[in-house]
């Protein structure tokens, strides 16, 4: 929901003319007539409470109560082998050496146990505010929505996750009530829910981590999808 405001006007005036009054509006985060793409909202230092209001939706912090799936314990030990080699042989001085060596081989498993396709740099444009591309998206009657968080920064990261959640919410076809996404640094992994009819972001308070965690990470993600 956007925010108006007035700009005050000051000028000289006679003695007798009464004072103005405050003025208790505020600017707009998103000015008018300027595209946003998804990664301009990550630019943005505003709170994801002001941010998304003005996208007309609330938000809330609170420890979610996810999906999860029993999976086979040889599919859980391979990935685990795999993801602990590659921390063991690439350094992960960049982001691009993070999602090639921890978040896409998660995700190719995932989609390997829930039979689906992996999107990666997936583009959508609803309008000038919600509009670029998908880090992964996975569409399985459940959608899923995973973004690598620049700059390692888990906070802004999950800002713009919610505007690309958002954005999906507008796009996708698939009927159910809650859209789910993770934002990661391939370490570091945060989950958050949109609620379609309330038009509500609820960011998880948990972290989960790569490689102790992964066992759970996974069956969430799949679970998710399921």
């Amino acid at each position: 929901m956007s925010v108006s405001w007035e700009q005050g006007v000051f000028g000289c005036g006679s003695m007798n003319q009464q004072p103005s009054q405050p003025n208790m509006s505020r600017p707009q985060i998103l000015q008018p007539n300027q595209n946003y793409t998804f990664s301009k909202y990550f630019e943005l230092s505003f709170s994801p409470e002001d941010i998304l209001a003005e996208l007309g939706c609330s938000y809330n912090r609170e420890r979610l109560q996810l999906p999860t799936i029993e999976l086979p314990e040889e599919r859980v030990t391979s990935l685990t082998t795999i993801i602990n080699r590659n921390f063991r042989r690439v350094k992960l001085l960049s982001e691009d050496a993070r999602k090639q060596v921890i978040i896409a081989p998660i995700l190719l498993e995932v989609c390997e146990i829930a039979q689906t396709q992996l999107n990666i740099e997936y583009p959508i444009n609803i309008n000038e505010r919600l509009q670029g591309r998908l880090d992964y998206y996975i569409s399985q009657g459940k959608d899923l929505l995973v973004i690598e968080a620049k700059q390692a920064d888990l906070s802004r990261g999950f800002t713009q996750l919610a505007v690309e959640l958002i954005a999906l919410d507008q796009w996708t076809r698939s009927p159910t009530p809650i859209l789910y996404g993770a934002v990661t640094t391939g370490e570091d992994w945060r989950f958050g829910t949109y609620h379609r009819q309330n038009q509500h972001i609820t960011e998880d308070l948990k972290l989960y981590r790569v490689p102790e965690e992964i066992a759970t990470l996974v069956s969430i993600l799949v679970g998710i999808l399921n």
